[in-house]
């Protein structure tokens, strides 16, 4: 009942919202950092370059319907060969960047399975009566065990690095949300690709902007408040951390978010 009543909250716009704790799945700790196996993230990245479409109003847009047949059975190739790796037995910068992108992979699979939809908070597929959206959909399996987007969100990636930028990594298909990047992470981009995708999301009019002098942020910093300091003088703080010049002096003196906003429409560029 727990979770299906959290799941229930973060889909629906317009209410105060709660988000998934950060709960490690201990199964995932696992990791060898002596281990020298780089995993081959290449047909994803192909595929980006492909059909992620970078628009004139700063939001990155997918293609969905012009992707051909072929490069979705290449796609599914890739999210079948991620499922058959022992991740446990990876270092860990080779696990983050695997636990990533298979999450924006899966999660532009799940969209193409039920294209043409126009948000994904349509895509029904998670369980329980109330649940919008298909984050709890145990859609994968790996060493054995049924994952689901919302373990790699909130039980591995979210506890496991604790760091606030995952929100700007993971991406859940809709305008709100950060940019999908247009190339896969791996661990020699996984920093610079962080920073740019904060920069790019904070400085955008969808991650922080003002109403006259009251601060209006993206959902994100309040659902997820505890991944950002846990109070909105820590959100604030991490906004001027990737504010440009003109943004920081606007967040000068302001202690206080005054709204938040989020746009689940589909993120297609159609």
């Amino acid at each position: 009942m727990r979770k299906l009543w959290i799941t229930l909250l973060l889909c629906l716009p317009g209410l105060a919202l709660a988000a998934p704790k950060a709960e490690l799945w201990p199964y995932w700790n696992a990791h060898n950092e002596s281990a020298t196996q780089v995993v081959d993230h290449a047909a994803w990245d192909a595929l980006l370059k492909t059909y992620v479409k970078p628009s004139v109003d700063g939001i990155n847009r997918v293609a969905y319907g012009a992707v051909t047949a072929d490069d979705r059975a290449k796609l599914q190739n890739y999210l079948d060969g991620l499922q058959r790796i022992t991740v446990t037995k990876l270092s860990r910068a080779q696990q983050r960047t695997y636990w990533i992108n298979l999450y924006n992979a899966t999660t532009i699979n799940t969209v193409l399975t039920h294209y043409p939809v126009d948000s994904i908070l349509k895509i029904g597929i998670s369980p329980g009566l109330f649940t919008r959206g298909p984050w709890g959909a145990k859609l994968l399996k790996i060493e054995g065990r049924a994952v689901s987007l919302d373990d790699i969100e909130h039980r591995i990636l979210r506890p496991i690095w604790r760091d606030p930028r995952t929100h700007y990594a993971v991406n859940c298909a809709s305008l709100g949300c950060p940019n999908l990047q247009a190339e896969a992470f791996t661990a020699d981009n996984m920093e610079r690709l962080l920073d740019a995708a904060a920069k790019a999301y904070v400085n955008h009019h969808r991650g922080a902007h003002f109403d006259d002098c009251d601060l209006i942020v993206s959902s994100i910093y309040v659902w997820f408040k505890d991944d950002f300091g846990g109070t909105d003088a820590g959100v604030i703080e991490h906004l001027r951390r990737y504010a440009n010049e003109g943004l920081r002096m606007k967040l000068g003196g302001i202690e206080k978010i005054e709204n938040d906003e989020y746009n689940w429409s589909l993120n297609d560029a159609r």
